[in-house]
């Protein structure tokens, strides 16, 4: 269970999510706005989208199509595995260090994920629909 304090004198306070300590700001009490302060910079819900369809490596994610920067991406990383979503282990592949999967919350995300392509498919010309099937957990 996630459990989270953040003070109402809009300080920074520390979390803690999933036995995992972040340093979190407040901007309110509404739940939008704290899951936006968590996944809604331009990268994150991206890095989740690949988890869920079968990305587990650095390289891989790195490689997606949107450019990210490898600065960038190995920020985002770390901030979603302090938040909980993203899980980090020892790669058993010889040339990645690092394998990442999708915690229980993270997975949560799915359709959310979903829900979001789905409307930009019917909205913004040009775009292509995602994978019909989200894999239910990266490598163990």
């Amino acid at each position: 269970m996630q459990v989270v304090d953040f003070g109402h004198d809009g300080m920074r306070k520390r979390t803690e999510t999933k036995g995992r300590q972040a340093k979190r700001l407040k901007r309110s009490d509404c739940p939008l706005s704290c899951t936006l302060d968590l996944i809604g910079d331009k990268w994150s819900l991206l890095i989740v989208r690949d988890l869920l369809f079968g990305s587990s490596r650095y390289g891989e994610l790195l490689n997606s199509g949107e450019g990210i920067p490898t600065n960038i991406l190995s920020q985002r990383l770390k901030h979603l595995e302090q938040a909980g979503i993203v899980e980090r282990q020892d790669s058993t592949h010889p040339r990645s260090r690092y394998d990442y999967r999708l915690s229980e919350a993270g997975l949560k995300l799915a359709p959310a994920v979903r829900a979001l392509a789905e409307w930009g498919r019917g909205e913004i010309a040009g775009t292509r629909p995602l994978p019909r099937q989200a894999r239910r957990r990266g490598p163990k």
